[in-house]
């Protein structure tokens, strides 16, 4: 409780940095300069980047038999959603098969593979583009940023990788289940029923390496998730700076390279600083801008309102397939 407490604190005291740099009246003001075909694009731009979201999970979970775009839409929301409540956007993952499980019905093997690869695709994805856009524009930003930009970009990389490599060779934990069987028999009584449970742990392991296999295998898979991937993490965020900068007289230059500092910036959400990277990710990016030579007083609300666009109102949004989540049965119930 003191450890969520004082994240929780740490991610209210960032935000309430970003806040304080510029008055709320002139934030809100430099917000109403935009006119109705700004406003008309940035809305297009996070539509087009919440469909993204959205088949990048319809790809995996239709290779998986469930072609339902609505189906794909509330496990991408519920998701979000309990993202922003978790301290690392990745811990937030971690209730995906669950979400998949009550909202496709599909068992927990494959429920389980289409999550995995998923968080997988996303993280490897996440590093690759981070990475390129923290190489590209190192130079010009503090020491400290630039090292916490390399800690949470390497984090990505390394949790991507494990994880793929992780759902691919479920078996191996093979010898674990025979131990863990072998001291259960042991028990008086209820052994032999705990050991059966136990047992069971084995078939779903192979069963669910199998299926993971069999997505994170598939180059169709990778390009079509890739795509929706580009869609909502570099199209949409980068679009929308770039529209609401040069709206606001604030252009950058290159352009071109603008998306690639926003994944980079945006991935200090992977660590587990702050619930959501709530604070701490509008603070670091607002110094990336400022670095590349935004006015402060552009950059600020500029970031504000792209996270309002392609974070909270989406995870607002969540919040009702979230409620009516339904128990699901354990593994070896189904």
């Amino acid at each position: 409780m003191a450890v969520a407490a004082l994240q929780y604190g740490l991610g209210l005291a960032a935000l309430a940095w970003v806040l304080t740099q510029v008055p709320v009246g002139e934030t809100v003001a430099t917000l109403g300069r935009l006119d109705a075909r700004t406003v008309a694009a940035l809305l297009a731009l996070s539509v087009a980047g919440l469909l993204g979201r959205f088949y990048s999970w319809h790809v995996l979970l239709a290779r998986a038999g469930i072609r339902s775009v609505r189906a794909a839409a509330s496990v991408d929301l519920t998701v979000y959603f309990l993202n922003q409540l978790l301290p690392s956007r990745l811990s937030g993952r971690v209730a995906a098969p669950f979400v998949i499980r009550s909202r496709t019905g599909l068992n927990y093997a494959d429920a389980t593979s289409v999550s995995g690869v998923h968080t997988g695709a996303y993280a490897v994805l996440y590093g690759i583009v981070a990475a390129a856009g923290l190489l590209a524009g190192y130079s010009r930003l503090p020491t400290g940023i630039v090292l916490l930009l390399a800690i949470s970009t390497g984090l990505y990389l390394a949790a991507g990788g494990a994880v793929l490599l992780a759902g691919t060779n479920l078996t191996l934990l093979d010898r674990l289940v025979s131990m863990l069987e072998g001291i259960a028999t042991r028990i008086p009584r209820v052994g032999p029923a705990i050991a059966a449970r136990v047992d069971g742990v084995r078939g779903f392991a192979a069963e669910s390496s199998a299926s993971f296999r069999d997505l994170a295998a598939d180059p169709s898979v990778w390009a079509r998730y890739a795509a929706g991937w580009i869609l909502f993490t570099v199209v949409a965020p980068g679009g929308r700076v770039l529209v609401a900068l040069a709206a606001l007289g604030a252009g950058f230059e290159p352009a071109a390279l603008l998306p690639l500092y926003l994944v980079a910036a945006y991935s200090v959400t992977l660590l587990p600083l702050t619930p959501g990277g709530i604070g701490v990710t509008e603070a670091t990016t607002t110094v990336v801008l400022v670095a590349f030579g935004v006015p402060e007083t552009v950059a600020v609300p500029v970031v504000l309102l792209d996270r309002a666009l392609g974070v909270y109102l989406p995870a607002l949004a969540g919040w009702y397939p979230a409620v009516g989540l339904g128990p699901t049965p354990a593994p070896g119930e189904e």
